[in-house]
């Protein structure tokens, strides 16, 4: 089956029934945006997110009794987590220079064991279901966790001296898919300060 398409620009009159799909001269179709990237995932109420509601203290690096904020997809779940977005913010600064990511693990029999939970909520506001995914202030985690991604570094100068420190916010494009019995946290390489750390993340929950 052949596709007809138009090789240029061309513009159609509004109501037009049929038109010509727009194609380069390498046979690449072309396309524009009409909504925001990610209105279609969030108006299908596929988008979600978390954040940690108050500070918090940071596990050393990666333990598996851990505190931040961690994602998790349970075991037999019947969709796959495709993380967006994370952001991290320190308001409080570290006793110790410290490296912040993000981590991932599996375990395909055992579940993350829940002992804060974080609410996750509809990213469409107010109407859209409950997520599949579990979040965490504090988890043990089945599997010691690797490090999968370096966002950056927090120092250790008083954070009141400066105005306005920027934040830590990542796009990840949907590049690390949580499956079944998979989850992923926020990594800091040494704790952070007393209630030193908020964090969200945003991902799509995909049916398998």
């Amino acid at each position: 089956m052949q596709i007809q398409t138009l090789v240029g620009p061309q513009q159609s009159a509004l109501g037009a029934l049929q038109q010509n799909l727009r194609t380069g001269r390498q046979g690449d179709i072309i396309v524009s945006e009409l909504h925001g990237r990610y209105y279609e995932t969030t108006n299908s109420k596929a988008s979600f997110s978390a954040a940690n509601q108050a500070g918090q203290v940071t596990t050393v690096g990666l333990a598996t009794t851990y505190t931040g904020l961690s994602l998790s997809n349970p075991v037999g779940s019947q969709v796959n987590l495709v993380i967006n977005k994370v952001s991290a913010s320190f308001p409080v600064a570290p006793a110790a220079a410290m490296v912040v990511g993000l981590m991932t693990g599996y375990n395909g029999t055992t579940n993350v064991t829940h002992t804060t939970p974080v609410t996750p909520k509809s990213q469409f506001i107010g109407t859209g279901p409950a997520p599949v995914a579990l979040v965490d202030a504090a988890a043990t985690l089945p599997t010691a966790p690797t490090l999968n991604t370096v966002f950056g570094f927090v120092g250790t100068a008083a954070v009141t001296a400066v105005n306005g420190v920027p934040g830590i916010y990542e796009d990840l494009e949907g590049s690390i898919i949580i499956p079944p019995g998979g989850y992923a946290a926020i990594y800091t390489s040494t704790a952070s300060g007393a209630a030193g750390m908020f964090a969200s993340m945003s991902w799509e929950e995909v049916a398998i």
